[in-house]
């Protein structure tokens, strides 16, 4: 799949949302699965899990940028990383250590169009996965249910990252994450 079609794809999902339920597998016609999609105001962010047949290469899980100016989603950049061991398997808080793992991030700029070079506005992901454990996660105001696979998205444009946190299938909170710290490794039991 060239670039092309993986921006036209990005765009009819943030046209119609995410396929419900959510693509648990690949099929033939497409080298990529949609993860996930969060939208805040103006800016979005649509991950996907690729995935090159008998090439090789390691799934790798990408995420594209986007902010809506004049009613029209425009990309604003993107980047990725290498996807997990079985990368659509869920896993328990036990096996992953914690309930929400960060495990990648990206920033675009959202005003590259300024004639100075300060007052840059930025448009900030983080992707995460969160364990078996998780029915949603909350983000300020909105609430993300997570997806079978367990991998979600989170958008934002302020300055300051939000504070997530991992809600269980009655509400409860059962841990928060705050994405301007840098992760605390869980602790081990002796």
């Amino acid at each position: 799949m060239n670039d092309h079609e993986v921006h036209e794809e990005c765009l009819r999902l943030l046209r119609d949302g995410m396929p419900d339920p959510a693509p648990d597998a690949f099929d033939e016609e497409r080298d990529f699965l949609p993860l996930g999609l969060d939208m805040d105001g103006d800016v979005a962010v649509v991950t996907f899990l690729h995935q090159w047949g008998g090439t090789g290469v390691d799934p790798f899980i990408e995420g594209r940028t986007f902010h809506r100016r004049d009613g029209e989603w425009m990309g604003l950049g993107g980047g990725g990383g290498s996807a997990p061991y079985e990368p659509l398997v869920r896993r328990s808080s036990g096996e992953m250590g914690r309930y929400l793992y960060k495990y990648g991030t990206g920033r675009s700029v959202r005003n590259a169009n300024r004639l100075l070079p300060w007052g840059a506005k930025w448009v900030n992901e983080a992707r995460l996965r969160a364990s078996a454990e998780v029915a949603r996660v909350r983000v300020g105001k909105r609430v993300l249910d997570v997806p079978p696979h367990g991998h979600i998205v989170v958008v934002w444009g302020a300055r300051r990252g939000p504070v997530l946190e991992a809600l269980a299938a009655d509400g409860s909170v059962l841990d928060t994450l705050d994405l301007d710290r840098p992760a605390v490794p869980a602790s081990s039991e002796a």
